[in-house]
């Protein structure tokens, strides 16, 4: 699962690479014109982050005398969705996506792991042409903690919170408030910093040509 999270992130950064050799000046010796691209109101979304902070869960310890926590909100999520555009409010994206959400830790001879699958539903005001804001609901479902056989295994209640972000170019920071309540309804704190990429497909792109 940690290769499939880090192909998709491979696979935005190849995006948007491709993206930028895609945009062209052609030139000859007559007139400048302008095409954009076609109105799109439905685009695919590809999205990734890595989040910090919550609760810790549980804590592992090893046979060397370190030990190491897993907390609520931690973890690499890899998600897929749309992007809704308004052809009379530009500046306006509606964003949904599923995806999912994990981290493990270093332990060699087991696999701890704490997995969720988040769904985001944002509304977006793009301030410029690279700066986008936005704000929303988020879902965790099948919140589940694995002590692969040598702890107690928690299962959680689905959860769900605010989110905040602020982009740049896809790249961008975000912030998540967010609780989970396991069976014996004990709460962990799941709020999360997070460092998010996202793309769409098709780019929007403008070209400029010469006659």
């Amino acid at each position: 699962m940690r290769k499939l999270l880090l192909l998709c992130l491979f696979g935005l950064g190849c995006f948007y690479e491709a993206d930028a050799q895609q945009a062209a000046i052609l030139t000859n010796d007559s007139t400048t014109q302008e095409s954009v691209a076609p109105y799109k109101p439905v685009r695919l979304l590809l999205s990734g982050s890595f989040e910090f902070g919550g609760d810790e869960v549980a804590k592992v310890y090893f046979t060397n005398g370190d030990d190491q926590s897993v907390k609520a909100g931690q973890g690499v999520s890899a998600a897929v969705g749309a992007e809704f555009r308004f052809r009379k409010v530009e500046n306006l994206l509606l964003r949904a996506t599923v995806g999912y959400k994990y981290v493990t830790t270093q332990a060699d001879n087991v696999h701890i792991r704490l997995t969720r699958i988040p769904l985001h539903f944002t509304a977006n005001c793009m301030a410029t042409d690279k700066i986008r804001l936005g704000a929303g609901i988020v879902t965790h479902q099948a919140i589940k903690f694995n002590a692969d056989g040598i702890g107690e295994n928690l299962t959680f209640k689905a959860a769900a919170g605010p989110v905040f972000e602020v982009a740049y170019s896809g790249i961008g920071l975000s912030y998540t408030i967010m609780k989970y309540q396991d069976n014996a309804h004990t709460s962990y704190a799941a709020n999360a910093i997070g460092v998010t990429f996202s793309g769409v497909l098709p780019r929007i792109t403008q070209t400029k040509t010469s006659k």
